[in-house]
């Protein structure tokens, strides 16, 4: 598993943001397209069956798996480079960092400015606590190979 330092970690929050920027709104493009599907197939229903565009629903559906693909691309993307999902309708990124011959989580959520939190693997969000000197002075010294 790869792991950051946290000033690495800081240094990849544009590229990263940028990337669950683009699978947020294709998550949100794609679940629009599958909400006006959904109306057309209650519609259906209702009026007992009616004339559809079936060339237009096939470019709907397209177009929803289009961004869909979007979406998984852009989160292995995030997961590539290291970082890891932990939920994309809060925006919420961990990047693995070694603190004191421990892997601990770097957490970062869409919004904040910086990289100000992290919590153990076993305690997760819920276990936040602010970082301190330990992870800046690991990275004023160039950290620990990883």
């Amino acid at each position: 598993m790869k792991t950051f330092t946290l000033e690495e970690a800081q240094s990849l929050l544009p590229v990263v943001e940028s990337l669950l920027k683009r699978a947020i709104e294709g998550k949100q493009s794609a679940e629009e397209v599958e909400s006006g599907l959904t109306e057309l197939a209650r519609r259906i229903y209702l009026s007992g069956g009616m004339k559809v565009d079936v060339g237009k629903v096939i470019k709907l559906r397209a177009e929803m798996e289009s961004h869909l693909l979007r979406v998984r691309e852009s989160i292995a993307e995030i997961d590539s480079i290291g970082v890891q999902v932990k939920d994309l309708e809060a925006g919420l990124l961990d990047f693995p960092c070694r603190l004191d011959d421990q892997v601990v989580l770097l957490c970062w959520r869409m919004g904040e400015p910086a990289i100000d939190h992290w919590h153990t693997v076993e305690q997760g969000f819920q276990g936040r606590q602010s970082v301190d000197e330990r992870f800046r002075r690991r990275s004023a010294s160039g950290g620990r190979p990883n």
